[in-house]
């Protein structure tokens, strides 16, 4: 009695068993497609905000909760006096024309004197205003420097500035140039001195415990300064990527 031996017939091929996905490989996979999925909303919003005005911001929105409301009237930088934005940047970053969201300079020099004081350019502080949180965690800057670059390469200085000055808080529940300029002198955005631009700038760093309108003489020796800076890089070209 003879026995036949079953050969697998031409053409077929023997199926190898699936390899096998391991828990840290599902991990890898997943956490792979969330920073992907994380990093193409980023981008989005960082696009929807050069086109449109961005409605709050964390802090912002904490403080409305925080006093019942806040005052914010949104201002095109073309209705803002071109004054004051050039005392904004001579007054919190010179370099603003000259650099990609980062003064290095100005870092560098920070450091040196143990101080950070000078070295948060207007791009970073917009990104913090409109995107992030107040505070000094580890995370918020480590995102802030992350999405800083982003923002300078998808929004012209233009728009940096722009945003900037209608996110900055200038008082106590007062958000913007637009609600900055009647609070105090009552007069419109456009119709900003060149002294008042400098006193609203020269609060920028500690809008809840200085005054524009009742100055100490520190913040009048600082408006002083911001003036003849606001001058300076005027005429030396340091103000041409967002002057009109």
């Amino acid at each position: 009695m003879t026995t036949r031996k079953k050969t697998a017939s031409k053409g077929q091929t023997r199926r190898k068993a699936a390899p096998k996905i391991t828990l840290k490989k599902r991990v890898t996979r997943w956490l792979f497609g969330a920073a992907l999925v994380s990093g193409a909303l980023v981008v989005l919003l960082v696009l929807l905000f050069r086109f449109v005005n961005p409605p709050t911001g964390v802090y912002m929105f904490s403080e409305s909760r925080r006093l019942g409301g806040v005052q914010r009237d949104w201002v095109p930088l073309n209705q803002i006096a071109p004054v004051m934005a050039r005392s904004a940047v001579a007054a919190e970053d010179a370099n603003f024309c000259n650099h990609w969201g980062f003064d290095m300079e100005a870092i560098r020099t920070a450091i040196e004197n143990g101080s950070e004081r000078g070295a948060s350019t207007i791009s970073q502080q917009t990104v913090k205003n409109v995107y992030l949180w107040h505070g000094r965690s580890w995370i918020r800057k480590a995102m802030e420097a992350g999405m800083t670059p982003l923002v300078e390469a998808l929004w012209p200085k233009r728009r940096i500035i722009e945003v900037y000055l209608n996110v900055a808080e200038f008082d106590e529940g007062v958000f913007g140039v637009g609600a900055a300029a009647p609070h105090y002198f009552g007069v419109s955005a456009a119709e900003l001195s060149a002294t008042q631009a400098a006193r609203l700038a020269a609060i920028l760093p500690a809008p809840k415990d200085r005054s524009a309108s009742r100055p100490s003489d520190f913040t009048r020796k600082r408006t002083a300064q911001i003036m003849d800076g606001a001058a300076t890089i005027r005429a030396d070209g340091r103000a041409a990527c967002f002057d009109s």
